[in-house]
């Protein structure tokens, strides 16, 4: 059998070198073969059809299956190469729901909410499939938490309950979902007995990147909750059971690699840096938000880092300015909006008055103090001098109205 090249392939069909490299990957040339990193298409091959033109929509299912069992497609092996998220969209052109799906987790995280908001109500008044409601109620609850909406977050768990479940491993993954929602405002509380384990045999394996992101934050807001006191677990008290989660987070971050779930990758960096800062290695910590940086930049996910300017915001400035000064300007605007949100949201659900006005260097002192650490240690991880530290301290209970050990209640 003759073979052409990827250049050769494009220049025929009349499409780009990416689009065709994406084809191929995606298993859409039949007979294509990878040979060491380049592809060879038969000469005979036929050119996909193009879900945009009117043929394709004439042929299209409009219930076709999703291409992987998961409510986020994003964090899957199908989006695989930084820099390529908008191409991975366009490869899904056959699969309407599957392309406006990607569409929407790739706004959200870019920090697109109104985007995301619209193609989340599209989803849902079409009456879509299992995975696609799923993912556009837990997409709605995402754009409740920026918006500080608590009208839109009871809507969206509805829709996540009463997605349109048909076996077991849907109705696990849906009560995962549920609980992967509450996480974003640290209550642990719904998380089933299986998932706190550590064990996602329950769910598709498709699901297993989105999964152990969700098992990061879990332990993330586990750890945070015994370190500020408002969870006790015997025999564990401070930072001790958060400096312990990096030996389960690092293999994680390893496993992502291998598996080229750049999404996944993201959030876990991020999540396991914000441990070791918690720790005071900030070295580490760097490490992995460096890395974090590398593989969010080139598809501009600015909405990704400012979740996490919330709890590493300072080390994410540091890195960000250094390296590109205009992705920190829209990041920093961006966690404004998702800091006044969340706090909001989190007030009117908890019933504490969260403080979303603080500086960054104050929302950190306050957090230190919540881990019960000295006025010498806060100084001493932040840089910051011993009455420097005092005087961010009268400013927090100034703002607050609440005594020391009590900051937890409103970070």
């Amino acid at each position: 059998m003759d073979y052409i090249g990827i250049e050769e392939a494009a220049k025929k069909w009349g499409l780009s070198k990416r689009f065709v490299q994406l084809l191929c990957s995606e298993g859409r040339i039949k007979g294509a073969t990878r040979l060491g990193r380049a592809w060879m298409i038969p000469k005979d091959a036929e050119k996909p059809i193009d879900g945009r033109t009117k043929e394709a929509r004439a042929q299209r299912d409009d219930d076709m299956a999703l291409p992987r069992k998961t409510p986020f497609l994003y964090m899957t092996d199908l989006y695989h190469t930084p820099g390529t998220a908008d191409g991975v969209g366009e490869s899904l052109s056959y699969n309407h729901e599957a392309q406006v799906l990607f569409e929407a987790e790739v706004a959200y995280s870019r920090g697109e909410i109104d985007k995301v908001y619209d193609i989340a109500n599209y989803l849902l008044n079409k009456h879509s499939g299992f995975y696609a409601v799923l993912s556009a109620g837990m997409l709605l609850a995402m754009c409740a938490i920026w918006k500080g909406d608590i009208e839109m977050w009871r809507k969206a768990k509805i829709h996540i309950s009463e997605s349109p479940a048909k076996s077991d491993y849907d109705r696990d993954t849906m009560q995962l979902a549920i609980s992967a929602v509450d996480i974003m405002l640290y209550n642990v509380q719904s998380f089933p007995k299986w998932f706190q384990i550590g064990c996602f045999e329950p769910l598709h394996k498709d699901a297993y990147p989105a999964a152990k992101v969700y098992y990061a934050k879990f332990l993330y807001a586990i750890a945070y909750s015994v370190a500020t006191g408002t969870l006790n677990l015997p025999g564990a008290e401070g930072l001790y059971v958060m400096s312990s989660v990096p030996y389960t987070l690092e293999p994680m971050i390893c496993w992502a690699n291998e598996k080229n779930t750049i999404m996944s990758a993201i959030y876990l960096r991020l999540t396991c840096a914000s441990v070791y800062h918690h720790c005071g290695k900030d070295d580490q910590a760097i490490r992995h938000i460096d890395r974090a940086l590398s593989l969010a930049l080139p598809d501009k996910f600015y909405g990704v880092l400012a979740e996490y300017c919330r709890i590493i915001g300072n080390l994410i400035e540091m890195r960000l300015r250094a390296i590109d000064e205009e992705a920190w300007v829209k990041v920093n605007n961006l966690s404004r909006v998702y800091e006044e949100g969340w706090a909001k949201l989190s007030s009117k659900i908890t019933g504490r008055q969260i403080i979303a006005k603080l500086s960054k260097q104050n929302r950190e002192v306050a957090r230190f103090a919540a881990f019960k650490l000295s006025d010498v240690e806060i100084a001493e991880r932040t840089n910051m001098s011993v009455s420097g530290v005092k005087q961010a301290i009268r400013i927090i209970k100034e703002k607050s109205g609440l005594s020391r050990s009590e900051f937890a209640a409103i970070l």
